[in-house]
């Protein structure tokens, strides 16, 4: 175990006894769980980010070109309108906005006026961006499968079900 790990772990057990204190009423092992959650996404989050180095993209940016890459794989190649993007990433539209603009200026999608709605536009992805994407995608997949191999399949299963019980309830609590 590394220096760092020791500090981290009794850094975490003193964060613990101060919620605790704070709030008796703390399930000690939701807090616990929580914590590990949030490292979890981080370094998860920074695996992506690193593993898109070369790429000059972000991994916000690396996902946005994935699922236009996706639509257009999935027969929908009239592109995808910025609020559509949003949904399916999970993200506020002027994230989306943001991420747009800069993929525009490098010039990884375009932007055309919607045929039925010639108030919207659709994101499309141009050659450059699709080539990018294309590039990139097999060593992400390669890093998720080297993720997840440390599991089971049926440990992935396990967790699968647990992710969408919390998610079930996040919906709950945000309502």
């Amino acid at each position: 175990m590394s220096a760092h790990s020791r500090f981290t772990k009794e850094m975490r057990e003193r964060w613990l006894s101060f919620m605790q204190t704070s709030h008796p009423e703390i399930d000690p092992q939701a807090a616990r769980l929580f914590d590990d959650f949030r490292v979890i996404a981080h370094q998860i989050h920074q695996l992506s980010e690193n593993s898109l180095d070369a790429s000059g993209l972000s991994y916000a940016q690396y996902r946005v070109l994935m699922i236009l890459r996706f639509c257009e794989w999935d027969g929908k190649c009239d592109g995808l309108n910025p609020s559509e993007i949003s949904a399916t990433q999970g993200t506020s539209r002027n994230t989306i906005s943001s991420l747009i603009r800069s993929l525009e200026e490098g010039g990884y999608i375009e932007r055309q006026l919607d045929s039925d709605d010639r108030r919207r536009f659709n994101i499309h992805l141009s050659d450059a961006g699709r080539n990018l994407a294309y590039e990139h995608e097999h060593q992400h997949f390669q890093l998720i499968a080297d993720l997840f191999s440390a599991l089971s399949p049926q440990e992935i299963e396990t967790l699968s079900a647990l992710l969408h019980k919390l998610s079930d309830q996040i919906s709950t609590l945000k309502e």
